[in-house]
């Protein structure tokens, strides 16, 4: 097994009543000016926009508002916190929403300490920051496990890039989890909110290193309690017990304790990165889309452990005489949960059109980093790979 640093620095406030703890959780990390950063109308219609300012000010804390966050955070907007946050002189962030106001919020924080673009990071062509902003959440949308992640996904428009960065700093210093946010998602939002948490563990999942048994229980264990969840709520929207399941899931799922010990892959997600960076679609159907196709390109780098994902996770039974059909089947099972939430198996289904030899050779291009790239470890993946990928994903 691999040597493994562990690191979940994270406070979390999870519960109903959780998010009348922000003014006092800002005070306890140092805020003493805040940017509070969302999305679009849904947090004012809901009202918990102006319930957390209503906090801050009874709670003695000053802040500025920055709102207009989309999926696939972009970047022209991260600029314009930063100039804000410079202007108004904010020591802190705080996130109202889900992974992409917390993807964005980083992009900020990280901006406001640092001279030149910050779009240079996650370029990988500036020097790791030494200091940033500190940020923090209240958690309206389980999915992406920013809240407690080191990792920022940043979608630049001049040329439709999107690129991630990863660093510890970035950490949250606290986030607030009330599962009654979340009663209102739309089904679509929610099925690819646990298609994106489920994926975050299936790309620690999937690794050559099958001796840490225990973290390979714990993986199983949230993705078994994923697919049960899902379809619970889908079920009923306001099943408290199981949108909590969810709302911790997302967060279990991507604070690293399901790869101790493991090495990751996250060739799905940067195959994902230029699909939706190309047509602009949900994160978590996007990862739907391409995964399959993934799967059945690399499942030989390790047939065991897509036997053992076939059988522990999908339910199907062990033809000890076939390893390759059970691996199929855990596939072909996968993909009908796929379908049966609602999300997509192809890029087709994904984006409701063909998608041209040309779109895959520019997304294969980007990447590369212009053919100058590999991506994955379970089986590394270089552009002809990648090209295969995709075009075996086209339908």
């Amino acid at each position: 097994m691999k040597d493994f640093n562990y690191y979940a620095p994270t406070e979390v406030v999870f519960g109903e009543k959780s998010e009348e703890q922000v003014a006092a959780l800002v005070r306890k990390y140092g805020g003493t000016k805040v940017l509070v950063h969302y999305g679009g109308k849904s947090a004012e219609r809901s009202g918990l926009l102006d319930k957390i300012c209503r906090l801050l000010d009874e709670g003695g804390v000053a802040y500025v508002k920055l709102g207009g966050v989309v999926p696939n955070p972009r970047l022209s907007l991260a600029h314009k916190g930063i100039e804000l946050c410079r202007q108004e002189g904010v020591d802190f962030i705080l996130a109202v929403g889900g992974g992409s106001v917390i993807d964005s919020a980083k992009c900020i924080a990280y901006g406001v300490c640092m001279e030149g673009d910050v779009w240079d990071l996650y370029l990988g062509k500036a020097d790791a920051p030494h200091t940033m902003l500190p940020v923090a959440s209240v958690l309206t949308i389980p999915a992406a496990g920013s809240e407690m992640s080191e990792a920022s996904v940043i979608t630049n428009e001049n040329g439709d890039v999107k690129l991630g960065y990863s660093n510890d700093m970035s950490r949250p210093k606290f986030a607030i989890m009330n599962p009654r946010r979340t009663f209102t998602l739309p089904p679509y939002q929610t099925a690819a909110g646990v298609t994106d948490m489920m994926m975050h563990t299936m790309e620690r999942y999937f690794t050559k290193d099958d001796d840490m048994d225990l973290t390979t229980d714990l993986a199983e264990a949230v993705l078994r309690r994923m697919k049960t969840a899902v379809f619970e709520v889908l079920k009923n929207p306001e099943d408290y017990r199981q949108r909590a399941q969810i709302m911790w899931g997302g967060s279990v799922a991507h604070w690293g304790l399901t790869g101790c010990g493991m090495s990751d892959d996250w060739a799905t997600h940067q195959l994902e990165h230029e699909l939706s960076g190309m047509f602009d679609v949900t994160h978590g159907a996007g990862l739907a889309a391409i995964w399959p196709s993934w799967a059945r390109y690399v499942m030989h780098e390790n047939l065991s452990r897509f036997v053992r994902f076939a059988v522990n996770v999908m339910d199907v039974p062990n033809d000890f005489t076939d390893p390759e059909g059970t691996a199929l089947k855990g596939i072909e099972a996968m993909e009908r949960f796929y379908h049966a939430i609602g999300m997509p198996t192809n890029i087709k289904e994904l984006i409701g059109r063909d998608i041209t030899d040309d779109e895959i050779k520019e997304m294969t291009r980007k990447c590369s980093r212009d053919y100058q790239a590999t991506c994955g470890c379970f089986k590394v993946l270089k552009a002809e790979d990648m090209e295969a990928i995709y075009k075996m994903a086209r339908a």
